[in-house]
């Protein structure tokens, strides 16, 4: 009997056992499904948060930007035109790049008015699609880059695109194009010979040398602006350029070269130099250009332009002595050469200076100062007002 209550006593441990043991069996069963559920959808979880930190990140450019996430009325879903997808760097991003002459500004209270009236314009009109970038370059001394990147602070706050700002040093810059322009400065330039100093405003003639291979586009604005439309119309004019074609450039819209040609026109009475448009030649205005970086690096022509012996040569044939730098330039080579220039619409720079007007050429200014068609960009140029919007 002992015995029997001994078998039972132990069965009973052994069904006790076996419960328990069936039931860390489930238990541990349970666990590793768990850990694999749950696993799997923290690692589900993990991607998406990566996800979205990283496209928040890619809003973020502009360390206190705007979020460009809101549908600005534009096609994000259109797939970009072969010329836009050129633009795009190593990052992804199709960058736009606009320069501005930004030097001795602090000292200038004129100048700083009409940068604001620029700046404040450009933000309030423009916008970019999601992807894209404006890089503004500002060549400056150190004083003007000081005052510069406080004024930006508050321009810059309502911007509703992506932006990047970039200071050049005006010497460093100098020091660049001094040898390259150092001959043609005699010819355009105010003083009676080739100044060291003079060289930056020409810059425009030979930027494609002294900036880096990887900038293939630039647009060079003036200070004196008032934007009217988004300024990324303006970059899709390069997609306007004709075969040869590496600057884009408004006319003349006074008849300064009528004046500044006179010996020319006196020699040639039959010449369409320094007339008016559409049949004239009245050469160019550099206050707002498109400069086809790329296709100025690879135009022998352009480049064969540049020499000195060609500039010289030019200048004599046509009798020319100019005072505006880049401007001038661009002028005497259009006369010969104007393959290589695409026209930008007088809308894209309006210029409203009439001091030619008063100055023994009004029987005839206003056939060079017209425009038909609608203004996209104001130029404010010999301290002219800008007409209120």
């Amino acid at each position: 009997m002992a015995f029997l209550r001994l078998v039972a006593r132990t069965m009973g441990r052994i069904s006790t056992f076996r419960s328990y043991q069936f039931v860390l069996l489930l238990a541990a069963a349970l666990a590793v499904v768990a850990f694999y559920y749950f696993a799997s959808e923290k690692q589900n979880f993990s991607s998406t948060t990566k996800r979205i930190k990283q496209t928040q990140a890619s809003h973020n450019i502009n360390r206190n930007g705007p979020d460009l996430s809101v549908d600005i009325g534009l096609p994000h879903a259109e797939e970009p035109r072969r010329e836009e997808k050129d633009l795009r760097e190593s990052d992804g991003k199709s960058r736009y790049h606009a320069l501005m002459m930004f030097t001795k500004v602090d000292k200038s209270r004129s100048l700083q008015d009409k940068f604001r009236v620029a700046m404040l314009s450009m933000v309030k009109h423009g916008r970019f699609l999601e992807g894209e970038v404006l890089v503004l370059h500002f060549v400056c001394d150190d004083a003007s880059r000081e005052l510069g990147e406080k004024m930006l602070q508050e321009f810059l706050l309502d911007a509703k695109f992506k932006y990047e700002v970039l200071f050049h040093d005006v010497s460093a810059l100098t020091r660049k194009l001094f040898p390259i322009v150092e001959a043609m400065q005699k010819h355009f330039s105010s003083g009676s010979g080739a100044y060291y100093s003079d060289a930056i405003f020409f810059l425009s003639v030979a930027m494609h040398r002294i900036m880096p291979d990887s900038l293939t586009r630039m647009v060079q604005l003036d200070l004196d602006l008032q934007y009217r439309v988004n300024i990324r119309e303006l970059f899709q004019e390069f997609h306007q350029f004709p075969p040869g074609a590496v600057i884009g450039i408004a006319r003349e819209m006074q008849p300064v070269y009528r004046h500044t040609f006179w010996q020319y026109r006196k020699e040639n009475p039959q010449t369409k130099v320094g007339e008016p448009h559409p049949d004239g030649l009245p050469g160019f205005n550099s206050g707002v250009m498109l400069l086809d970086l790329a296709s100025m690096r690879a135009s022998s022509l352009y480049n064969q332009l540049l020499e000195p012996d060609h500039v010289a040569k030019l200048a004599d044939q046509y009798r020319f002595r100019g005072h505006l730098g880049d401007q001038d330039f661009f002028t005497m080579i259009g006369m010969e050469h104007p393959e290589l220039f695409y026209s930008l619409a007088c809308g894209w720079n309006r210029q409203l200076c009439t001091w030619w007007r008063d100055h023994g050429y009004g029987d005839v200014f206003q056939l060079y100062y017209r425009c038909n068609g609608p203004v996209y960009i104001y130029h404010g140029n010999c301290n002219t007002p800008i007409p209120d919007d």
